[in-house]
């Protein structure tokens, strides 16, 4: 049913689509390589946009989401229905992996016919891949939820989690090697998932040339795993307790009380 009334609705896949065409915009802008090595810096920003699909998806959509479904009443009416929540935090996991999944493939391939990024070439590439967006993807989307839960309403949703965001963007060596930014500013990147997940995504789809712009001069995947598994360990303690506080904070009074303060606004 999410997937359906996604499609459905225009603007809401349209805006999905708007960030593989930006990261594919931004890629076919690069005319240089990565420093100190012949691989065209193009590749690494398909690579990073692939990793940032999981972030928009997992940490800006869905937070505004589930601000949505608090604010309308979503929620206050399946704690009423006998196994509600589960059902919904199935479908909003479902719908966060289809979504998250498809922008990355999208992006991969796209960038493939018009910027020459290619695709991992062997099985242990395609392996490295395939782990690297599930971890990141489960990781991010609990980091998503128990964000959603903590925000106090839609309207500031998206105000509050795009300076993060585009925060990350900027100290995960998305655009441009790590390498080129303070110590201080990497250690900041290292300590969230989004850097471990680009430089995984790199590890699969770049030469082993392009490893001089890596802070430790290789593709570090035991760290990128370990720190990968430590955030979804942290989510699952976390979320689930932040997803129910909010749940049962929900009540009629407190519905009826927002739906009038809307109702005076617009009057």
């Amino acid at each position: 049913m999410e997937l359906r009334q996604m499609t459905r609705s225009p603007r809401e896949y349209v805006g999905h689509l708007t960030n593989p065409a930006f990261f594919l915009l931004t890629a076919s802008l690069q005319d240089g390589t990565i420093p100190g090595s012949t691989v065209d810096s193009s590749r690494m920003v398909v690579a990073g946009g692939i990793a940032s699909m999981l972030l928009f998806v997992a940490v800006s959509w869905l937070p505004q989401q589930l601000a949505n479904d608090r604010e309308d009443g979503t929620m206050l009416r399946l704690r009423g229905t006998p196994g509600g929540l589960s059902a919904y935090i199935v479908s909003k996991t479902l719908t966060v992996t289809v979504v998250a999944t498809f922008c990355a493939l999208l992006l991969l391939v796209g960038g493939a016919l018009f910027t020459g990024s290619g695709f991992p070439r062997t099985l242990a590439q395609w392996s490295t891949l395939v782990w690297v967006l599930a971890l990141g993807l489960v990781a991010l989307a609990l980091l998503g939820a128990a964000v959603g839960a903590l925000l106090p309403n839609p309207r500031q949703a998206l105000a509050l989690v795009m300076i993060p965001v585009l925060g990350l963007l900027f100290v995960s060596g998305v655009f441009f090697p790590v390498t080129s930014m303070p110590r201080w500013l990497q250690i900041v990147g290292e300590i969230f998932p989004l850097k471990w997940i680009a430089q995984g995504v790199r590890s699969s789809m770049l030469p082993d040339s392009a490893l001089v712009a890596e802070t430790a001069g290789s593709w570090q995947h035991w760290e990128t795993a370990g720190v990968l598994v430590a955030w979804i360990v942290v989510g699952l303690l976390i979320t689930p307790r932040l997803l129910l506080r909010a749940s049962r904070r929900e009540s009629g009074s407190r519905l009826a009380a927002r739906r009038e303060a809307v109702g005076q606004r617009s009057y």
